[in-house]
């Protein structure tokens, strides 16, 4: 009896025993080396989804809380201050192998990144993956030095610097904008080939050549590039000085200002068609005007001059009326627009109300008014040109009146200033026509009345004046009466 309860209890703490060990195996897993899905990381805004697939077991050993991570090394492969850049949901990922997908930091820049697997329940680490270059390619695009000038000249002896612009003109997206970033130049040996020369953000040249700088994204092929510049140097006399259009040559006014740019050098002064353009001492000038404009550049022992014939491709356009016109009512007035503008579109205003069936480059105009008419040009240079006129009811100094009027109010308002009278008394009509003052002196004696009177200022005041009227027809017909003038 003794014997049995002894073997008895032998084979409980077996079983115990066994239990633990299986609960210890069931609390491990082994994570195998993550395999890439490519041979080197070159991430962008526009792409930045990477994969890796790894092997895990048991499968049954992970907890339903467990979570897998992907941790990057440095750029060296040092995993002691990793970055992890994908963390997956609990419990989500339970069958091996598996395939996860992650992105890069913006920061990543080197040829010998590693990532590696862990999980959270239990808690494993795989070894690190192959070295791998990676790159995010924060910036991406062509940008400028020496402010887009082709050209560079130094004093022999000296040097000459050349610079990334920041921001540079015109649409230049300047990689300085993106502290994290390191530069290469470069100086060409041929029109295909070119060798390393220098890093960072600017380059001291003392040897001719033409030369040109590059984004640092090491293996990854990169858009990020600058314009190439070819520096001389000059021992006496004037060097060529380059002038770079940030807006181009011609140029849009449309969109502002242009930005003219000459090589670098110790003073500047600027000239438009030959005058000297008077507080322009600044490496570059602003303009919105055509012509021939030129620098002299001092560069300490020696100087260099260039010059740019600047175009604009405002379009050309002209009206062929005046500012003010004048017609007779119900009579028509022809606008004609010349002008130059590519596929360009009319807009015709009548008191600042559009004239939506007017849309063609002539216009017959049959009301009084202010008119505008604006041209637009949409293609190429996008711009637009406005002509401002008006058009006014004709003075008409001899209408039809059916009585010689005895009041007038010469007042300046246009209405009744003057003494009308029937136009078979006026000028052609070989009417004699006298007007006396009230002392009876003749201030006017005409044989061709211009329904004119008063041309002067008679002195009017407050006291209305009367003038007296003797009118002659050829044939000895006399009309007399009189003319009150009131202020």
């Amino acid at each position: 009896m003794y014997t049995y309860k002894k073997k008895y209890k032998l084979y409980l703490l077996l079983c115990f025993l066994i239990l633990i060990c299986q609960e210890k195996v069931n609390s491990q897993i082994v994570i195998g080396t993550p395999n890439l899905g490519f041979s080197q990381a070159c991430a962008s805004a526009n792409f930045n989804t990477y994969s890796t697939t790894f092997v895990f077991s048991p499968e049954n050993g992970l907890n339903t809380s467990n979570q897998f991570l992907i941790e990057l090394s440095d750029a060296n492969g040092d995993f002691s201050n990793a970055t992890i850049i994908f963390t997956s949901n609990s419990g989500t990922v339970t069958t091996s192998p598996a395939t996860l997908d992650f992105s890069l930091p913006n920061t990543t820049a080197g040829e010998n990144y590693r990532i590696r697997i862990k999980s959270s329940a239990p808690v494993a680490t795989s070894s690190g993956s192959l070295p791998f270059a990676a790159y995010y390619k924060i910036q991406d695009a062509p940008f400028t030095i020496n402010n887009l000038v082709s050209t560079g000249v130094y004093c022999a002896g000296g040097s000459y610097l050349l610079t990334i612009d920041n921001p540079g003109s015109g649409n230049n997206d300047s990689p300085l904008n993106y502290p994290s970033l390191t530069y290469k130049w470069y100086k060409e040996t041929s029109a295909t080939t070119s060798i390393f020369v220098s890093e960072g953000s600017s380059l001291t040249i003392n040897q001719e050549g033409t030369y040109f700088v590059e984004t640092n994204y090491g293996s990854c092929t990169s858009n990020s590039f600058s314009n190439r510049v070819t520096i001389s140097s000059v021992t006496s006399g004037q060097a060529d000085a380059g002038i770079s259009s940030s807006l181009g040559n011609p140029f849009c006014p449309d969109l502002g200002a242009t930005t003219l740019s000459t090589i670098g050098g110790n003073s500047y002064q600027w000239f438009k068609d030959g005058v000297i353009i008077p507080g322009a001492t600044n490496q570059m000038y602003e303009t919105i005007e055509s012509g021939t404009y030129a620098v002299q550049v001092n560069l300490g022992s020696c100087s260099a001059s260039g010059a740019i014939v600047l175009q604009s491709e405002l379009f050309d356009a002209s009206i062929n009326v005046d500012e003010t016109n004048t017609i007779e009512a119900e009579d028509t007035l022809t606008i004609i627009i010349s002008n130059t503008a590519n596929t360009p579109e009319f807009e015709w205003y009548l008191d600042n109300v559009l004239i939506s069936s007017a849309n063609e480059d002539t216009f017959d105009a049959t009301a009084f008014g202010n008119y505008k008419v604006v041209v637009t040009e949409n293609s190429g240079c996008t711009a637009s040109r406005t002509f401002l006129f008006e058009i006014v009811e004709a003075f008409d100094p001899f209408p039809e009146v059916e009585k010689i009027p005895n009041l007038i109010s010469p007042n300046g308002d246009t209405i009744n200033d003057t003494w009308i009278i029937p136009t078979k008394y006026v000028t052609g009509s070989n009417t004699q026509v006298t007007i006396l003052n009230n002392r009876g002196l003749v201030v006017l004696q005409t044989n061709d009345y211009l329904n004119n009177f008063p041309e002067n200022d008679l002195n009017i005041t407050n006291i209305n004046q009367v003038y007296y009227y003797i009118i002659t027809t050829p044939d000895n017909e006399v009309i007399k009466g009189s003319i009150t003038i009131i202020k």
